[in-house]
């Protein structure tokens, strides 16, 4: 795999041979529901967030972390970068920022500062922007997700307007738009935004990491198919899934489960299309398991399958790779390049004929799982490790610097 940094067009080839000697003096990263004491750390941001943090410190750079909580306090954690928590008594969804937040930032400056805001469709984003932009301070927008059409597509009368008043403005005013494949670049420049963009994947720490001894493939009896994340039906793609699953149940002997958090309280929605699909004794919903890191709760499965209809990269998709798991995975997805390249499963279109059909080109190559399984978990080792993925994100931070 190519190493190559990309910002809008044009690519660094050695990333590694330019020493960060204009890097910025301290990288803030923002993200305002991050844990003031570290852990647990059990959403997919707080854990980007943290893994890009603990990269940068190993890569030489002073790095906080700010987020918003009940108090004022400062953490340092075990990796070295510090925990900024700004007390506020505002609402989670809100266009006010902390006060002691607001003050932190006049002891910013433009010539060693730089500060990654972290969220999509997040008013404190915005209005933090406003701030830095005022100070003259150069920030980044991490979104964590494309700006796919399919985004807009779901409440079109509120995610309209906010992107017209608030967030493109955020955007326009940036040094550059921080996504997650180089390919959701086009989607930004449809809606107008000609800032850089530069793309950085998320990764995977030591801790993610279990020992192959523990791997374990299932060549014969039922197979074993498992959703981890949200039960966000639209988003990501829970209703074809099961169509597409249905379709393959009939040929096949096959049990679903759905594990996640119903942070949008679709459970019953889901539950409703399971029974008129007529499978509710092929599928099963858990709540999510924070007891166990993730790799060991994929381990005991054998396809990992997220069709979102747009997702940003796909971190349950690398810590099934770090699992040894075949994948079906939405080919829009950041991590899709990585799962075809490894050759450790499928890309699909967010549709049930297609998940159907590729869960018959899995089922087809049973026989292979156990070697697609360690081709995906040998190259996200090699290829997929923050303290890389960090450097090469230093490296085009620097350029747009310079």
């Amino acid at each position: 795999m190519s190493t190559a940094s990309h910002i809008r067009g044009f690519e660094i080839d050695s990333p590694d041979e330019l020493a960060p000697r204009d890097a910025p003096e301290k990288i803030h990263l923002y993200l305002k529901h991050f844990p003031a004491a570290g852990l647990p750390l059990r959403v997919g941001t707080n854990k980007a967030v943290h893994g890009l943090a603990s990269g940068l410190i190993a890569n030489g750079v002073d790095v906080d972390v700010w987020c918003e909580g009940d108090r004022d306090s400062y953490t340092v954690t075990p990796e070295g970068y510090g925990i900024r928590c700004f007390a506020t008594r505002a609402r989670y969804r809100t266009l006010r920022l902390a006060p002691s937040l607001v003050s932190h930032l006049v002891s910013l400056r433009p010539e060693r500062d730089l500060v990654v805001l972290n969220g999509m469709f997040h008013p404190s984003v915005y209005s933090l922007s406003r701030k830095l932009k005022n100070l003259r301070i150069p920030y980044v927008v991490a979104p964590h997700g494309p700006y796919h059409p399919m985004l807009f597509s779901k409440r079109p009368y509120l995610k309209w307007p906010y992107w017209y008043l608030l967030e493109r403005n955020a955007l326009k005013d940036a040094l550059a738009l921080q996504q997650l494949d180089v390919r959701h670049e086009s989607w930004a420049r449809r809606l107008g935004i000609k800032v850089p963009v530069i793309a950085t994947e998320n990764g995977y720490s030591q801790s993610d990491v279990i020992d192959s001894d523990r791997l374990r493939w299932r060549t014969e009896g039922d197979v074993r198919v498992l959703y981890w994340g949200r039960m966000a039906i639209h988003t990501k793609g829970l209703d074809v899934l099961l169509e597409g699953f249905e379709r393959a149940a009939r040929a096949h002997s096959m049990h679903l489960t759905m594990q996640g958090p119903d942070w949008d309280g679709e459970l019953a929605t889901l539950t409703k299309l399971i029974t008129s699909l007529q499978i509710t004794d092929k599928v099963k919903k858990l709540p999510p398991n924070y007891d166990l890191p993730a790799t060991r709760v994929l381990a005991d499965y054998d396809i990992i399958c997220i069709p979102s209809r747009f997702e940003g990269f796909g971190l349950a998709a690398l810590e099934a790779m770090l699992a040894g798991r075949v994948l079906m995975i939405a080919a829009s997805a950041g991590i899709a390049p990585h799962v075809e390249r490894s050759g450790c499963g499928v890309t699909v279109e967010p549709h049930a004929t297609d998940i159907h059909l590729g869960f018959e080109r899995l089922l087809a190559r049973r026989a292979e799982w156990r070697e697609m399984g360690l081709r995906g978990r040998e190259y996200a080792l090699d290829h997929l490790h923050w303290d890389g993925i960090a450097r090469r994100t230093l490296t085009q931070y620097q350029q747009l610097l310079n």
